[in-house]
């Protein structure tokens, strides 16, 4: 099946040519005509299966500007967890919004950087994706106003619940007009987002996109079994002697991010760490040098497990375990997306190897693992 199956218009079509958009993934194939219809949608989908596209093109696609708004009086919402998916998001809107024929406003809005900004930038936005506390600051500002809403959308609505945003997602649900599409999409169906499936969604078309038995299959798994004082050492002989590039190294604490990153510059290896004390503007430079291949070796704490989209990426390295066996699938699972090919590769410590068969049985997968004090790490 290709996308001219699916009932988009022409120029979307064009557009997703020229971004090398080739067959549409198994959420965009179900989504796309169910949201075209104008019919609420629940999407169950992992990470990194398509599901910004699923719903982005139908959206644009039904786009009408021909009923003008009063300015501040947006039309479509995305609600996100983070700030780096706000503006993965809004790229994606933006990206596809120029290929309309009349002129579509989108904008990103989040917390941690000044308000007034995005406060001047709604004039005249027609696509709006929020984080939901900032969306409310906004709000209570009358910067902007949400009774005209058509389309509401929620992405990966379970991990704004797991964040504690439910009580700013009331508030904001009780803003918005009754009559509307509403658009839920998430990675897992959990109690808590079925409830919200329950309040928002009228007779929804459900799309359930069941990952394989082994939904880690794509991603090459290799375990270390090193010393702590030799997990620097180890890393830099890895990437010097593989000439890996893209590498996204995961640790426990912003402590460690900071060790790390300086230590691989003091040895000659680009990298940068990237964090929640950083600011907003830093880490979206560190984020976009890193996806075009500036910035070697990102390194960064569990902020970005989720948060980070980069459809190709190759290598993801557990410097540090994570505390539960889920997280370790989140942070694997940056890479060996979209039917891509990866490599995830885990430090282990003498403390961590128990913890590290629990992971390897809640996976019901073997990890092989190698000896990395045999190594010869002399001069790394």
């Amino acid at each position: 099946m290709s996308f001219t199956s699916l009932g988009l218009s022409p120029v979307l079509l064009k557009a997703l040519a020229a971004e090398n958009y080739t067959q549409p993934y198994p959420i965009q194939k179900e989504a796309i005509p169910a949201i075209l219809s104008h019919k609420d949608v629940l999407g169950i989908a992992k990470t990194g299966s398509g599901k910004t596209a699923s719903y982005v093109l139908p959206i644009l696609n039904n786009f009408k500007s021909n009923k003008p708004l009063k300015n501040r009086h947006i039309k479509v919402l995305v609600l996100v967890p983070t700030r780096e998916l706000a503006v993965q998001v809004e790229e994606v809107f933006r990206t596809f919004a120029t290929a309309l024929t009349d002129r579509v406003k989108t904008l990103a809005i989040f917390g941690g950087v000044s308000i007034n900004p995005q406060m001047m930038a709604m004039n005249g936005v027609s696509i709006l994706v929020a984080t939901p506390g900032r969306l409310i600051e906004l709000e209570e500002s009358n910067a902007v106003n949400l009774s005209e809403i058509e389309t509401l959308v929620l992405d990966e609505a379970d991990k704004m619940l797991n964040l504690g945003f439910k009580e700013e997602m009331d508030r904001i649900f009780a803003l918005l007009p009754k009559k509307r599409q509403n658009l839920l999409f998430s990675a897992t169906l959990s109690d808590d987002v079925n409830n919200i499936k329950q309040l928002l969604l009228y007779r929804p078309e459900v799309i359930r996109i069941e990952s394989k038995e082994d939904e880690t299959e794509l991603i090459d798994q290799i375990a270390y079994a090193v010393d702590d004082s030799k997990k620097g050492p180890l890393l830099r002989y890895l990437i010097k002697k593989n000439n890996l590039k893209q590498v996204l190294v995961f640790v426990s604490s912003v402590f460690k991010a900071d060790g790390v990153a300086n230590k691989l510059c003091r040895n000659g290896i680009h990298a940068v760490s990237i964090h929640g004390k950083k600011s907003m503007n830093s880490r979206s430079e560190s984020l976009r040098r890193f996806k075009t291949g500036k910035i070697r070796v990102l390194v960064t704490t569990d902020l970005l497990a989720r948060g980070i989209d980069i459809e190709f990426l190759p290598y993801v390295v557990n410097y540090e375990l994570p505390r539960s066996p889920k997280d370790y699938i989140h942070r694997i699972g940056r890479t060996g997306r979209a039917e891509s090919a990866g490599e995830a590769i885990s430090f282990v410590s003498p403390e961590e190897e128990h913890h590290f068969k629990v992971i390897q049985k809640k996976m019901k997968k073997e990890v092989k693992l190698i000896d990395g004090n045999a190594i010869d790490m002399k001069g790394f």
